[in-house]
């Protein structure tokens, strides 16, 4: 997967005048409240559960959102010769902080389209009955 960089493509959507709303990375930034990485092996043994010398190159990154929700990434590499814990961290979060984009854009889409449908259906104009 192509990596792209976040802070060029915001300026170029603001440098185009994009005035609708949308999510922006620091808004995905924002429903972060906790943040908590681990390498799967050594939680295991931390455990006391017996752990298979394969999950020495896994590493999870759990993310705590400001409403409670909590989402995962993960990172593993092929060759143990290649497992180094602060890339691994680095990729499991952001695997993890990749899932909160789709869970804010249906949120965003969920909130256009409520206010769409109270003015195509002319709700708006509706006042509370005394």
């Amino acid at each position: 997967m192509a990596k792209y960089d976040e802070a060029a493509v915001e300026a170029e959507i603001q440098a185009k005048g994009k005035t609708a709303p949308r999510i922006t990375p620091q808004m995905i930034d924002d429903t972060i409240r906790a943040e908590y990485a681990f390498n799967v092996y050594d939680a295991l043994v931390a455990l006391g559960v017996p752990a298979d010398e394969g999950l020495k190159v896994m590493t999870i990154s759990v993310l705590k959102l400001q409403n409670g929700f909590i989402v995962t990434g993960e990172s593993a590499c092929a060759s143990p010769e290649n497992y180094d814990a602060e890339i691994g961290q680095r990729i499991a979060r952001d695997s993890a902080r990749n899932k909160i984009w789709a869970l804010e854009g249906y949120r965003l889409r969920s909130e256009l389209q409520g206010e769409q449908f109270k003015k195509y259906a002319g709700f708006e104009q509706l006042k509370p009955q005394s």
